[in-house]
């Protein structure tokens, strides 16, 4: 009979160790190792160490060698009825992978899973109906179906089941009959009996998934599995299972607000760092076919000026442009330390632009509170954010508004130049189709001046962040001033 052990296992990097400790030694990662049972001492076990030669050396077959030219057919696709996780997927499902989508608690990820696995059960995306299978692990199905109700799909012919043994799943789609689509939710409430660790485990979230992943690639079905995420915002399990995977996406957004971002950080299939935007409502999530208007809200409502401390950033999300008002509030601090609260931007990068304003523009903000807003609750990534939100913490400080038919884009290095960013033209289109008439942005490099045809914008190039007070009317005694 095979003893057990103790070992400790590592819930955020995987790391085994012998003994507790409050530590991880390899990821740093603190009340991390969670005590596991293994079994060692079995005849001919995994564990025990064979002499001589590598096991199956020379036994096993011969690989099918070929050149790395020659043509490969794009794989097959299963569009699900959805723009933008079609969008996001690089045009839709494909039979046989993986697919991995984490997010906050309640930001909306069963919601949209329910609805495309309806969309794709009734024939919503012109095609045939495909055969679709849900599995809860976390809610009956009786709770499912009432979530159905209320999104308005309970007349969708999904098969639905409420389990968490990978043994039984396996044992009910591992056939002929494999469904086209199987939705596991979630992966952390799946367990094997085979491992003696509980679920959400390191040792049962990459066994299942494996178990999981294996079906999907014997029957053709497209698998996605729904994660649950660390209090950091990533993906709770070892890091192994997003390798696993062929595709990764996060569905972000803030609580406060209506809108939802589909992101896709690893795709096998298609371009990663695409997005998908959704709108939620009562009778479920909306996908946005023009993120730009409704990221830019209410702006320029009522004729008026745009407020100062606002500034209009053409950035590209994926191989989408995207319009998005940026806002900057700086006011005199009443404390010692001044506040510096950033919402949808980098901490760090805030402190560069804000640094490279004091040093080569003369802008003092040592005795301010400053206070950063992406609106919407779009994450910005792109260091072109630069001189947008330079142009918003001068507009600010100085009281001078940015024109309102002005959109910016640039990145800042530490001397205070400003550097061309790519996509240009894409840029240049979205604030020319959305009726704005300048821009302010980098010279182009110079290999690019004979090929980019110039837009219907008034452009305005600048090479350093001085240029750009002089563009928004602010004098040397509005810096000193302020």
């Amino acid at each position: 009979m095979a003893k057990t052990r103790s070992q400790y296992v590592c819930q955020e990097c995987g790391a085994v160790s012998s003994r507790w400790s409050g530590k991880c030694e390899q990821c740093d990662s603190w009340n991390s190792l969670v005590e596991e049972a293994v079994s060692v001492g079995t005849p001919g076990g995994l564990g025990k160490k064979s002499g001589g030669r590598a096991a199956g050396a020379g036994g096993g077959a011969v690989l099918n060698l070929v050149e790395l030219t020659g043509a490969a057919d794009p794989p097959p696709r299963l569009q699900t009825g959805d723009a933008e996780l079609d969008r996001v997927t690089g045009g839709g499902l494909v039979p046989g992978s993986a697919l991995l989508i984490g997010g906050d608690p309640g930001i909306g990820k069963s919601t949209l899973l329910l609805q495309t696995a309806a969309k794709l059960a009734r024939g919503d995306n012109g095609r045939k109906p495909a055969v679709v299978a849900y599995v809860s692990g976390e809610e009956s199905v009786d709770q499912v179906r009432l979530r159905a109700e209320r999104l308005e799909a309970a007349d969708a012919p999904v098969q639905l089941a409420s389990g968490t043994a990978v043994r039984d799943i396996l044992s009910t789609f591992d056939g002929p009959t494999a469904p086209d689509l199987l939705i596991i939710d979630s992966i952390q409430t799946m367990y094997l009996d085979t491992l003696e660790s509980a679920p959400g485990t390191v040792a049962q979230v990459r066994g299942s998934a494996q178990e999981l992943i294996g079906l999907a690639k014997r029957r053709g079905t497209a698998l996605i599995l729904v994660g649950h995420v660390t209090k950091e915002g990533s993906i709770a399990g070892p890091k192994v299972v997003e390798h696993m995977v062929d595709a990764v996406l996060h569905f972000e957004g803030e609580r406060g607000h209506p809108f939802r971002i589909l992101r896709a950080i690893k795709n096998r299939f298609g371009p990663a760092d695409e997005i998908g935007v959704y709108e939620m409502a009562g009778d479920g999530l909306a996908a946005v076919t023009n993120p730009s208007a409704l990221f830019l809200g209410q702006r320029g409502e009522g004729g008026g000026p745009a407020p100062s401390g606002t500034a209009v950033f053409a950035g590209i999300e994926g191989s989408r442009p995207v319009l998005v008002e940026i806002q900057a509030l700086v006011n005199p601090s009443p404390l010692g330390t001044p506040r510096r609260t950033v919402v949808g931007w980098d901490t760090g990068r805030l402190a560069m632009v804000l640094a490279v304003l004091e040093s080569r523009c003369g802008i003092n903000f040592a005795s301010q509170d400053v206070f950063l807003n992406v609106a919407g609750g779009l994450r910005l990534t792109e260091p072109a954010a630069d001189l947008a939100v330079a142009a918003a913490l001068i507009s600010s400080i100085a009281k001078q508004p940015v024109p309102g038919d002005t959109v910016l884009f640039g990145e800042i290095g530490l001397t205070g130049e400003v550097r061309p960013v790519p996509l240009t033209p894409q840029r240049l289109k979205e604030a020319e189709k959305l009726g704005f008439d300048s821009v302010v942005a980098p010279f182009p490099p110079a290999r690019g001046k004979s090929k980019r045809t110039r837009s219907a914008l008034n452009e305005h190039h600048t090479k350093h962040v001085t240029e750009l007070t002089a563009f928004l009317g602010v004098s040397r005694r509005a810096k000193d001033d302020a």
